[in-house]
């Protein structure tokens, strides 16, 4: 089966690293033009320069910080007006590491905004016109602890699942006008974001960083992390038009790390 996205355009967020930035990669290696998403434009422009592109794929860049909801909502809002987008990646970094212990109510607020608000409102924004065009991708990037809630991540754990419900219902609504809403819950991959959560539960153990990477593995049954290429592959298949059938799914990437059904 070949993946062909070719005359598609992409929104990835988060994508000047990890697993936003292998999507991208893959998106457009498939043949979508891409627009990349995050904060830091020198990032932006470098991670827009490692895209393929053949004839026709145009990819560009928003500079937008997604921690400061009133302007991410006034830029893209902006942005985006009159553009025809087919495929959407909500992804963003997730909130601080945190126990209940240690998490005000207002804690609570900035994650809702960081991680629901902005997915919604991209979503929002643009599913009225996939919903006339008869196609749509909304791609929700989560985590495995939807399904099993992971220590000293209370937020996210609290936010995502949120998220997940939220698409759902959505997936329901926007069904029969032939676009897709799906949530990919996301197990432990080699990226940035892995090593710095480690780093920080490092910090407070008497174990060293290499130690609880290889205790991490450990619990894997795949006994590895991912390869953020292999995120790709599926990001790339659920875009497509291969995958019209797949809707209000909440699909894991994981190794096989969640032990419940």
């Amino acid at each position: 089966m070949k993946i062909d996205l070719k005359g598609y355009h992409a929104v990835v967020g988060g994508a000047t690293r990890g697993l936003g930035l292998a999507t991208a990669r893959q998106l457009a290696a498939s043949g979508a033009t891409v627009t990349l998403m995050a904060r830091n434009e020198t990032k932006l422009k470098a991670a827009r320069d490692l895209l393929p592109a053949t004839e026709g794929q145009k990819h560009d860049y928003l500079e937008v910080d997604y921690s400061d909801f009133p302007g991410f909502q006034k830029r893209s809002t902006q942005f985006f007006e009159g553009k025809k987008v087919d495929i959407l990646v909500n992804n963003t970094n997730g909130p601080k590491a945190g126990t209940v212990d240690q998490k005000s109510t207002e804690d609570y607020q900035e994650a809702f905004d960081l991680l629901f608000k902005t997915y919604h409102h991209l979503s929002h924004l643009l599913v009225t016109g996939m919903k006339s065009r008869g196609y749509g991708r909304i791609l929700n990037v989560s985590s495995v602890s939807v399904k099993e809630p992971l220590p000293n991540l209370v937020l996210s754990n609290s936010i995502r699942t949120a998220v997940v419900s939220w698409a759902k219902t959505l997936a329901d609504a926007v069904a029969p006008f032939g676009v897709t809403v799906n949530s990919i819950l996301t197990g432990a991959f080699e990226t940035e974001r892995i090593r710095e959560l480690t780093e920080n539960q490092a910090q407070k153990s008497d174990k060293s960083l290499e130690e609880l990477m290889e205790a991490r593995k450990a619990v894997i049954p795949a006994q590895r992390f991912g390869k953020p290429e292999e995120y790709g592959y599926l990001m790339a298949f659920l875009a497509s038009p291969q995958a019209a059938y797949i809707t209000g799914a909440s699909i894991p990437i994981d190794g096989g790390a969640i032990k419940g059904l």
